[in-house]
């Protein structure tokens, strides 16, 4: 696990100009640093040690040093690669899975990503084509971050050392903004600082000759597979769980594992055959998970290390969090989930995580919500917009109003994923220049599109897998991580599994009984049914009640009057969801969450702070 950056062509001043743009990522990388320089590009690179210690600095070659590559990420087939490619002549001056990377590139050009088995993100300079070759990995586990200025490419693992190039004008997009308040994450392709763009999951990039060209190279496919029983599903998802672990536990330096209390961390914490543990909990006793980590965590004969986090730390810690970020954030756990990497830390430099079992394995409440609305549905759709609006006409609250308006709807109206923050009209009325774009269905439309013919529980996992996963969950896990310098690693979202999971039937997946009931059936091997039957939370995190104390109000209130909110609010509007929460006359926490968390962010990059002027 590593951070890298880059340029191609030169400055007056590159190699200082590098040097600069890699101390922005010092902690993805504080073991040691490489850089490679010649007059079409600049590549420099921050090292955390995990794999071949002694032999794996970068930027590293091939044999006549024409190629050079810098990568942050795992390939966990590297050792099969690694024959495979000698057997074809290749010859390996170490052990590192980096320089199978580079001599698979030297092979197979492109096609050598469809053979890669792990989480990457990677630059490879061509000098004798002087042509740049990048790629992300294919769910999105490890970020990239690129822009184009004055014909030049720029790139990075953090927006962060874009923004210590010298020709790069730092500029707010709002349409990011306007898009952040419906899902709570930044959504488009092109981030929060205008004309800077994520590398989307599955996509690669060249670039040569000033010319950029992005293309996907995979696309995930759910193929439903009637033949075979509940119970061959279950071998094979414990199969390929533990096939998956084994290859997420390849290092040279111990790993250890998150726990939370629901089946996904907990199942990978019993089968990973590790000694250690790591929780966090908060100072209620609905958002403390403590208690029940360490009581797994001796049933399975494991150390767990934990920490009560007070809401002193939380807060204190939110503008951390979002420059770590980048881009603002509005999920809560984001925060929980700083503080269990940096427990975790103090301790191994590796730790396992349960993300993407949800995803894959159909794991999401909502995902109850076409079971639920089926009987309704059967009702013609005229008469069933016919309820919803004349539910939607009554000024006052009533039990079902809003399953009447979400019955209404099919799938592809309402469900953009996990979260669903402003509509349109909310961010509209609160937003003192409201674009218009994007309308939240435009966005989802070319995923349903692709998914048109699935079960509607299918759909929505492919819309997690194409939004929520790698807008939210997978971003704040590198983001958290990384700044403590700690590798996550993910075995649910690894292919071998996805190739079991995207053929399990829905009935498999979400029924009357539960959510994931294949996967809690396989995890039921290892873990009391308490565990395994757990509904799902998440990182519980009391926003809610906070929101309603008078020194988070005050603070919220402070931050909703500022220059800041004035310039893209209609803070009068942020002002009246304030106080409607505080009065207990109704539930505004995540969206005043979600202004509070950009307006943090802004004052980050934006802002007087020292931090800000640094960059």
């Amino acid at each position: 696990m590593c951070g890298f950056t880059g340029f191609t062509g030169s400055l007056e001043n590159s190699t200082e100009v590098l040097t600069a743009m890699m101390n922005k990522i010092i902690h993805r990388g504080p073991d040691s640093a490489g850089q490679y320089e010649d007059a079409g590009v600049h590549m420099g690179f921050r090292r955390l040690s995990i794999i071949d210690l002694d032999n794996g600095s970068q930027p590293m070659f091939n044999e006549d040093k024409k190629l050079v590559i810098t990568f942050n990420g795992e390939i966990y087939n590297h050792q099969e690669l690694r024959k495979e490619l000698a057997e074809k002549g290749h010859v390996f001056a170490n052990n590192s899975d980096t320089e199978v990377l580079i001599h698979a590139y030297e092979e197979y050009g492109e096609g050598m990503l469809d053979r890669l088995r792990g989480m990457f993100a990677f630059s490879i300079w061509d000098s004798s084509k002087e042509t740049l070759f990048c790629a992300r990995d294919f769910f999105g586990i490890k970020p990239f971050y690129y822009a184009v200025v004055d014909g030049e490419l720029v790139y990075a693992s953090e927006i962060k050392s874009i923004l210590a190039y010298p020709k790069y004008q730092k500029a707010v997009n709002e349409e990011a903004l306007e898009n952040y308040l419906t899902f709570q994450y930044s959504v488009l392709e092109e981030t929060f600082f205008k004309g800077i763009f994520k590398l989307m999951p599955a996509h690669c990039l060249t670039f040569h000759a000033g010319k950029l060209e992005v293309k996907r190279y995979w696309s995930p496919v759910f193929d439903a597979d009637s033949s075979k029983s509940l119970d061959e599903w279950v071998n094979e998802i414990d199969e390929a769980m533990h096939d998956s672990v084994t290859h997420h536990k390849i290092s040279d330096v111990e790993v250890g594992s998150f726990l939370s209390s629901g089946v996904d961390s907990s199942y990978i914490a019993a089968i990973f055959n590790g000694d250690k543990t790591f929780t966090v909990g908060f100072d209620y006793e609905k958002y403390n998970e403590i208690s029940y980590a360490k009581s797994l965590s001796d049933k399975i004969r494991i150390d767990n290390y934990s920490k009560l986090v007070s809401s002193e730390e939380y807060w204190a810690a939110i503008p951390d969090i979002q420059y770590q970020m980048d881009e603002p954030l509005a999920d809560p756990s984001a925060i929980a989930l700083y503080f269990v990497s940096q427990t975790a830390a103090k301790h191994v430099k590796v730790a396992l995580s349960g993300e993407g079992a949800d995803e894959f394995f159909g794991g999401y409440n909502i995902y109850h919500e076409p079971l639920d609305l089926a009987a309704f549905q059967r009702l013609p759709l005229p008469l069933r917009r016919l309820l919803a609006k004349c539910a939607s006409a009554l000024p006052f609250k009533f039990k079902g109003k809003n399953f009447l308006i979400r019955a209404s709807k099919p799938v592809e109206e309402r469900f953009i994923g996990n979260a669903f923050m402003f509509n349109e009209k909310e961010r509209s009325r609160v937003l003192k220049r409201p674009t218009g774009r994007f309308n939240h269905m435009e966005l989802t439309k070319p995923f349903y599109d692709q998914v048109q013919h699935l079960d509607d529980v299918t759909k929505m996992q492919y819309i997690d897998m194409n939004f929520w996963l790698i807008g939210d969950i997978l971003l704040k896990a590198d983001k958290m991580s990384m700044a403590h310098s700690l590798e996550v690693r993910v075995p649910f979202l690894d292919r071998k599994v996805f190739d079991v999971a995207r053929h399990i039937p829905v009935k498999f997946k979400v029924n009357r009984q539960n959510t994931k009931f294949a996967l809690r059936k396989a995890a039921h091997r290892y873990l009391p049914d308490m565990v395994a039957e757990k509904k799902k939370l998440g990182f519980p995190v009391p926003i809610r009640i906070w929101l309603r104390d008078e020194k988070y109000y005050n603070i919220i209130k402070k931050a909703f009057t500022s220059a800041a909110a004035e310039r893209y609010f209609n803070t009068h509007e942020l002002l009246r969801y304030l106080d409607e929460h505080k009065a207990g006359k109704a539930d505004h926490s995540r969206k005043i969450w979600t202004v509070y968390m950009y307006l943090v962010w802004y004052e980050e990059f934006f802002g007087d702070s020292s931090r800000n002027a640094a960059a």
